[in-house]
């Protein structure tokens, strides 16, 4: 197979994310194969389309990343996550972004997170630029909204105790989502049942956060137990004075040994989590085009360009079926 035609302003932003000195939630691995494989369990004739620009598409999926930490953006961050606990718990949360600005100051917002209201407005924004036909929106909107959704399927995102900061397990975060991706994840399944039409995005939406937030301390105790078993001396990988190695982040690189018994512990959580992810994220580009009324896309992309990318996409579906990905070398963090 051939690599199909990339857009160089989404090589310009991996090349911006790879040189960033931070952490990119879910990892570089976990955001591009979650986006990539998203666009292969969508149905005809939104897949065509998407598939014209999956190389954009799956490279686009860490940007609001770059926007958070390379640009800078202070109105970045707070889209990435929910503390649940502060607002009282899923149920508690207000409907709207509307409501929630009502209710709580921005410094509050900003502190506890916005996730779920931010997704509803990309939502409403990916489908009024479906009407419309405007390809780069719809591009820049799908790409970017898979991050967020792939956010919402990681269960520290959905916590006040993010980083395991509150019960001494700091590190816990780049470690679930980095480290143990980029290890065992060319040996995870990606292929997931097809976009289905959401007929009530928000309480979706309220769902996959509920179903992450139930994680979060199955998540913990196996750290927890895990390194009671194996003891403190087996967490991370010593260097010849005996200090913990570290990646190019700063961040201590836990041991094979350790990693391999934590992920086992988890019992397939991250393989699982991304799954879903992939799958919503699908079903919810595909929902944004059914309620903006199914325009017709091939207008958007030259008729020569889906023809030839037609055999590439038949033949990248059946690769997909066996749950692999074609073509997603990303950058690695550990």
């Amino acid at each position: 197979m051939k690599n199909k035609n990339k857009l160089s302003v989404a090589a310009l932003f991996l090349f911006i994310i790879v040189a960033t000195p931070f952490f990119l939630a879910w990892g570089v691995f976990g955001h591009e194969h979650i986006n990539r494989a998203a666009v292969l369990a969508l149905p005809e004739p939104v897949q065509s389309f998407f598939y014209n620009h999956i190389d954009f598409i799956t490279q686009e999926s860490t940007v609001p990343d770059l926007r958070k930490y390379t640009l800078n953006d202070k109105a970045e961050n707070p889209r990435h996550y929910i503390d649940l606990e502060n607002f009282g718990g899923i149920d508690s949360l207000p409907l709207t972004m509307a409501d929630a600005k009502a209710k709580y100051d921005e410094k509050y917002l900003q502190q506890n997170g916005i996730l779920p209201w931010y997704v509803m407005d990309m939502m409403d924004k990916l489908t009024k630029a479906f009407k419309e036909k405007r390809k780069t929106e719809i591009l820049f909107i799908a790409g970017d909204l898979g991050h967020y959704l792939g956010d919402a399927h990681m269960p520290l995102h959905t916590s006040a105790n993010h980083d395991g900061q509150m019960t001494d397990q700091k590190g816990i975060h780049s470690f679930w989502e980095s480290q143990l991706p980029e290890m065992f994840g060319k040996d995870y399944n990606y292929h997931t049942p097809e976009a289905h039409f959401i007929p009530d995005v928000r309480k979706e939406l309220w769902e996959i956060l509920r179903s992450s937030h139930k994680l979060k301390d199955t998540l913990l105790l196996a750290d927890k137990n895990t390194k009671l078993k194996l003891g403190a001396d087996h967490v991370y990988k010593m260097d010849a004075s005996g200090s913990p190695v570290k990646n190019k982040f700063g961040q201590p690189i836990h041991s094979d040994e350790y990693s391999k018994a934590f992920h086992e512990a988890l019992k397939g959580m991250v393989e699982k989590q991304l799954q879903k992810a992939i799958v919503e994220t699908s079903s919810f580009w595909y929902t944004a085009w059914v309620n903006a009324g199914k325009p017709d896309l091939t207008s958007l992309d030259p008729a020569p360009l889906t023809a030839r990318n037609k055999k590439l996409l038949d033949e990248e579906k059946e690769l997909w079926k066996k749950g692999k990905l074609f073509g997603v070398e990303s950058e690695k963090e550990y």
